[in-house]
């Protein structure tokens, strides 16, 4: 190795050492126990339950997707934080304590937040309104606001309470980009089945989110069929959501995506799209 490179080299070992001894004072220096006070979340659906759990000023950055009001429920809310597109260089230089990720952020992005000395929760996507309600407790806990937590699943129970309909009001699909649905033991599935319908693609022994054959479907006769907001020119695989087999079918609706995407309080605005 050249002299010229291996100093270089040196250099950046020395860089890398300094940098990760300052996280670690920088953690040590917190109390045990004590509540985070710098949050990052870089998760879509961390994002909204930390703005609504999170005392003022203790959340410093939430995901720029959270500030996409075709993707965010909390869209306006979002945009009073600073946003960040999940790199880890980005998030090291907000000084954070705690950084709320998710089961799909990049691994290497994670391990390397972690390295540096800096507490990273990936909470698993909630599939069903159980799931929720421990999502909120979790967070609650995390952030160190339990009883902000506690607060809101009474209000979330309730308005779940007062969205639920029925059984009985028929059987309907649910039909994506690619032909895609989802089964019972999904979060759109414990939305129908909230909203009152049975889900067809138990009928297909489908209970999580595959593929649904369009002549499947068709040969279904679902009393309602419920397809996802499409956005133009984003995408050849919503083509099939204008096939004319599917708009003969009765009873169809197209659901707002953003309040079905995460395992938020915001799926009873779901429920109720389906009145």
């Amino acid at each position: 190795m050249a002299p010229r490179a291996g100093r270089f080299m040196r250099g950046c070992v020395r860089r890398s050492d300094a940098i990760l001894a300052a996280a670690v004072l920088i953690a040590a220096a917190l109390p045990a126990g004590a509540a985070p006070q710098r949050v990052v979340s870089m998760n879509l659906c961390s994002d909204q339950l930390a703005m609504m759990l999170a005392a003022p000023e203790q959340l410093v950055s939430v995901s720029s997707l959270a500030q996409d009001p075709r993707l965010s429920p909390m869209a306006d809310q979002a945009a009073a934080y600073k946003a960040n597109t999940g790199r880890a260089e980005e998030i090291y230089l907000m000084r954070p304590d705690l950084v709320i990720a998710g089961t799909y952020t990049p691994p290497a992005t994670v391990a390397m937040l972690r390295r540096l000395g800096i507490r990273v929760e990936t909470p698993p996507p909630a599939e069903d309104f159980d799931a929720i309600r421990a999502d909120i407790t979790r967070m609650g806990d995390w952030l160190g606001q339990p009883q902000a937590a506690r607060d809101l699943l009474a209000r979330f129970d309730a308005d779940l309470a007062a969205a639920r309909r029925p059984g009985g009001r028929g059987r309907a699909a649910l039909y994506e980009a690619n032909g895609f649905t989802s089964g019972p033991d999904t979060l759109a599935g414990s939305i129908l089945e909230a909203a009152g319908y049975a889900n067809i693609a138990a009928d297909h022994g489908i209970s999580a989110t595959t593929t649904l054959p369009l002549e499947l479907l068709v040969m279904s006769d679902p009393d309602r069929l419920i397809t996802g907001a499409k956005w133009p020119g984003q995408s050849q695989g919503e083509a099939i959501l204008d096939h004319p087999a599917l708009a003969a079918f009765p009873g169809r609706a197209q659901v707002t995506d953003l309040n079905w995407t995460c395992g938020t309080p915001f799926v009873t605005r779901a429920i109720r799209s389906l009145e």
